[in-house]
């Protein structure tokens, strides 16, 4: 081909090579621009820091200074300017979970999420927290309304003043809706909700048991004290003696129903619910000669994490230099700090294991099928017809039946309606009362405080700056006449009923105790009281008190760093008994034979750290003692599950909501079966119980490799670490940005790093009133709801590792100032 030719022919190809050039770089450049519009629209939601914003109702300007980690220190002249300004934080950073909160409790996720919602709402709507949260409003102090109004004007101006929605809105294609007065309720409605809803389906099925098993077998299984106890103060009752051959015998005629494997839920403790802990140490114990208080609360932990970091500040010419200052954790819908120190108090809760729910058996009135008999007389069922808003579907209308005690709710084994009764469907059972720990200057006030705040039942431990200590039972507790509301029962002729909530003065208390020292860990404190205002069913097993207990005990002089090692400790003593005992039965000839068991063995043995972390031992032994707690009690509870198909003693679970269980403590029966090992009470399908032991063994080893895993592979801490968004699962790879980065998670059941499933310590602080700035801070993930913030996750590592980061905020980087007048 001659050179003119081959010119000619290589012009097109030059051509195409330049236009496809051209195209590649009209797309690139089409691709940087949408780039930097997305980016533009995700990160405009970011919150103000800097500069100066109108805030429409303020008296005069409100400085919100911010430090390297985020953390906010609110100042202005009055405590309603500080409320404003509050609710104006609380929305730039979290507003998303905010709105997520109240509408759960309202019943209002699907027009929010969709159909993925509409199971919830369903279910909540029946306790019409909307109603009970207006009517909550209303009825409370002209103060705390005005409070209440401040910070809902501030969280609506805060939302509005970002430069886009929250990133979450803009993925769920969806505005926000405005914040309402009353929401601030429904964020406490979500308290109970987290706290109470789980544990009230032991009553039907304690009822059920104690109607179809022998009463000295139902007597010997009811969750009661046992050797772990560690109250403060009282002593516990001795158990129940084990049921007789003649009482009982499960292995002549007993019902034989199917046990239902729980696949790879094995790796969750038994007997172990999700709680807290708080203590307080007398200044004769401590290092500086100061009362010391500790404390971290246990909630299902999600991205953000539920609490936010805050300091408010106000001038007050009561309180020390003329200056209030509240240093802890405020929950976003709520103007409140909920945990910390004001200078002269500091204060913690753990939930307190109260029966806040009755279940009310329904007898038929005279006037057709929705009437039901009252101490009044025959009363008609109350029909609320309740929209529930769907986005992308029609509207549905929920008919709720409501009684003068509750909600209808269900149907027992016999066909027999029962109305709910709870607290959180009380309207006086909410209000802004534990405000007044922001002027508390003594223990003995701070208790006072908490017996009258509108919160779920907490024990509230206090220090104060005078060196005393103290304790009770905070919050909303019914106040119950003619009986104890462990089994449900009929009210109709007036013997059984509420009479409001528990007053004040009838609660216990305890005040510098003559050791020095208070410690709760949802367990029974006090013994002996009168009226006992714990439930036997709903408190937590003792091990991880007593080990709390045990470790204060041998601290002379303690400091805030010893304290934070207690929070710390992952020490599993509370399983020591149980791996002594597997490798026993692992040891003997007659389990020989079976290469899985020899490997069950060999890692038990050989893995062992006696520690909640980086342990395969961990792993199997307390997998193994939940199937076998599982095989015992199911056979022995075989009557009352061949009734209730979804009879579950071990771990009864809220059939209609994602709640994490509230599970019934069970070592003390448990541990004297397999000491004392009474045939009557060994299934037939065992001829001792050595062969029960080993068939737990089996079943453990079948569940825990069911999807796959090698035993050798499980290690304590690694097992599903992951802490997520509550939109992450659909988001695919995208989800990265969202959860929290995979890091090993230490704790463990009946310890005081305690880890049940999703359920961790969602804040850890310890402090000496007056001495905030010696004082102990942090927490899980971030100060921001916003997955692009250099604050989203920086306080994480430092939760993971228990470093002794500090409560009080550091070297301000960013002042914002908010103003009545101006932008």
């Amino acid at each position: 081909m001659s050179s003119s030719a081959s010119a000619t022919a290589s012009r097109p190809r030059r051509s195409a090579a330049r236009i496809a050039l051209r195209v590649g770089l009209a797309a690139v450049f089409a691709l940087a621009i949408l780039g930097v519009v997305v980016w533009r629209a995700l990160t405009a939601s970011l919150p103000l820091v800097d500069g100066t914003r109108r805030l429409p109702g303020l008296s005069a300007p409100v400085t919100v200074e911010r430090d390297g980690a985020g953390v906010a220190t609110i100042g202005g002249l009055s405590r309603l300017d500080v409320a404003r300004a509050t609710g104006f934080v609380h929305a730039q950073e979290r507003y998303f979970q905010m709105d997520l909160t109240r509408r759960f409790a309202a019943g209002e996720l699907a027009e929010l999420v969709g159909e993925e919602g509409l199971r919830i709402d369903r279910v909540l709507r029946r306790h019409r927290f909307r109603a009970v949260a207006a009517e909550a409003l209303r009825r409370t102090s002209p103060e705390e309304q005005r409070l209440l109004e401040a910070y809902a004007a501030g969280v609506n101006e805060g939302l509005d003043a970002l430069g886009a929605v929250p990133v979450e809105y803009l993925l769920l294609r969806t505005d926000p809706a405005p914040w309402r007065t009353e929401d601030s309720f429904l964020v406490l409605a979500f308290m109970y909700i987290g706290l109470q809803r789980g544990a009230m389906w032991r009553e039907p099925m304690l009822g059920l048991m104690r109607e179809r098993l022998p009463a000295a077998l139902a007597g010997f299984i009811e969750p009661g004290p046992d050797e772990w106890e560690a109250p403060v103060a009282g002593t516990p009752p001795d158990p129940p003696p084990l049921p007789t051959a003649e009482q009982v015998n499960v292995r002549d005629g007993w019902p034989d129903v199917p046990i239902p494997s729980r696949g790879t839920a094995g790796f969750c403790h038994p007997g172990a619910m999700h709680g807290s802990n708080s203590w307080a140490i007398a200044p004769q114990h401590t290092a500086r000669g100061t009362a010391l208080l500790a404390n971290d609360t246990h909630l299902s932990i999600q991205v953000p994490n539920a609490w936010y970091r805050v300091v408010l500040t106000w001038p007050d010419t009561s309180a020390p230099g003329g200056r209030r200052r509240l240093a802890g954790v405020s929950l976003p819908g709520v103007p409140a700090v909920v945990v910390g120190s004001n200078g002269r108090v500091a204060w913690g809760f753990t939930n307190a294991g109260i029966d806040a729910t009755d279940y009310v058996l329904l007898e038929p009135g005279d006037g057709g099928p929705a009437s039901y008999r009252t101490p009044a007389g025959t009363a008609t069922l109350a029909v609320h017809e309740e929209r529930i808003r769907c986005k992308g579907r029609p509207d549905e209308v929920l008919k709720v039946e409501e009684t003068i005690w509750g909600p209808a709710f269900d149907r027992d084994e016999h066909g027999r309606r029962r109305a709910l009764a709870w607290v959180a469907q009380l309207p006086e059972a909410m209000n802004l009362a534990l405000t007044g720990m922001e002027r508390a200057a003594s223990v003995a006030e701070a208790l006072e405080v908490g017996a009258r705040a509108g919160i779920p039942a907490q024990n509230l431990v206090v220090a104060d700056a005078d060196g005393h200590i103290g304790w009770t039972v905070a919050g909303a507790i019914p106040n119950r006449i003619g009986f104890d509301g462990a089994v449900p029962a009929s009210w109709a002729d007036g013997s059984r009923r509420w009479e409001g909530l528990l007053p004040p003065e009838a609660r216990p208390r305890i005040i510098d105790p003559p050791g020095g020292r208070i410690w709760t860990a949802n367990n029974q404190v006090v013994y002996g009281a009168s009226p006992d205002v714990y439930s036997a069913a709903a408190v937590d097993a003792s091990a991880r008190a007593r080990q709390i207990r045990d470790a204060l005990l041998a601290l002379p002089k303690a400091t805030e760093r010893d304290l934070l090692r207690v929070q710390m400790d992952e020490r599993a003593l509370f399983l020591e008994r149980w791996r002594t005992l597997l490798l026993e039965t692992l040891s003997k000839p007659n389990a020989r034979g079976s290469a899985a068991r020899d490997e069950y063995r060999r890692l038990v043995a050989s893995t062992w750290t006696g520690r909640a972390s980086d342990s395969v031992a961990y792993t199997l032994v307390q997998c193994w003692r939940r199937v076998l707690a599982e095989q015992v009690f199911g056979v022995l509870t075989a009557p009352a599950r061949a009734a209730m198909p979804s009879f579950d003693w071990i771990r009864p679970v809220d059939p209609a909501l994602p709640l994490p269980p509230f599970p019934t403590r069970i070592e003390g029966p448990l541990w004297r079966l397999v000491s004392k090992r009474p045939r009557h009470l060994l299934s037939a399908r065992f001829e001792s119980w050595d062969e029960q032991l080993l068939a737990a063994v089996d079943r453990a080893i079948e569940e825990l490799t069911s999807e796959g895993a090698r035993l050798e592979e499980l290690r304590w801490g690694t097992i599903d670490s992951r802490i997520r968004h509550p939109l992450s699962a659909g988001l695919g790879v995208l989800a990265r940005w969202f959860d929290m980065e995979e890091m090993p998670v230490r704790g463990g059941a009946d310890m005081p790093l305690q880890r049940v499933e999703s359920v961790m310590p969602s804040e850890r602080f310890v402090v000496s009133p007056g001495h905030e700035q010696d004082g102990i801070f942090h927490m899980p993930g971030g100060q921001s709801g916003h997955p692009l913030s250099r604050h989203y996750r920086d306080g994480h590592a430092a939760w993971v590792n228990g470093d002794a980061t500090p409560l009080l905020p550091g070297k301000t980087e960013h002042t914002l100032t908010l103003t009545p007048w101006g932008r």
